[in-house]
């Protein structure tokens, strides 16, 4: 990807100002709010992946979602993120444009077109299309891009006119050396807990939860 197509620190900085205490917060929302309720979901058929929003102002969690394709095959994590943010009433929810939106994993092209249209300005995400694909056995994402828009290996803008994206591994690889340590640490204890739930899901898919692209 060229640096063209790369947010910049100036783009981050407009969504965090505080790199580190956004990698923190991020980790621990995948950790301690969106795998307790994947774990649940995984036994019931659905897919490993998740989401959540969060506030800009000071990080916390407005929702936090896990997939549910055992109950109609577009909530992927982030179509069922977007729908339980927007149920929230009017008065009591945040704009998009006030929130952060975090993923497990890379969003597919049905939840870019999902946060696109539902006005975020940003997202970030775990686990790469290519960690999708490899580690998780799941493909679909990187055969929908290149079948349908001819976007090679998934490589779409990360910045453009609608939003920046930031994959959570470049942003841990910008920090100082013992701060990223510390969160190489975290995240690949987060791999390790992801392959467990990517394991009994990959037991699970043909049981018969009709998920059309298990």
């Amino acid at each position: 990807m060229t640096e063209a197509r790369r947010p910049t620190d100036a783009d981050l900085a407009r969504i965090a100002p505080d790199r580190v205490a956004l990698i923190d917060r991020l980790l621990d929302v995948v950790e301690h709010e969106i795998v307790p309720l994947t774990r649940s979901g995984v036994r019931d058929g659905n897919k490993i992946f998740g989401g959540a929003v969060l506030r800009k102002a000071d990080l916390s969690t407005v929702v936090a979602v896990t997939n549910r394709e055992s109950l109609n095959p577009l909530n992927h994590g982030e179509i069922a993120t977007i729908n339980a943010f927007y149920d929230i009433p009017a008065a009591d929810r945040p704009t998009a444009a006030e929130t952060i939106f975090l993923s497990t994993h890379e969003p597919c092209p049905l939840c870019l077109g999902g946060l696109t249209w539902g006005g975020w300005d940003n997202f970030f995400y775990l686990f790469s299309y290519e960690d999708t694909m490899d580690a998780f056995s799941i493909p679909h994402d990187i055969r929908l891009n290149e079948e349908i828009w001819r976007v090679v290996d998934g490589e779409y803008d990360h910045r453009n006119r609608y939003w920046c994206a930031w994959h959570i591994a470049e942003l841990i690889a910008g920090c100082e050396p013992d701060t990223r340590d510390a969160f190489s640490r975290r995240a690949a204890g987060l791999a390790t807990t992801y392959a467990e739930l990517s394991a009994v899901y990959q037991r699970s898919k043909g049981s018969g939860a009709g998920i059309p692209l298990p």
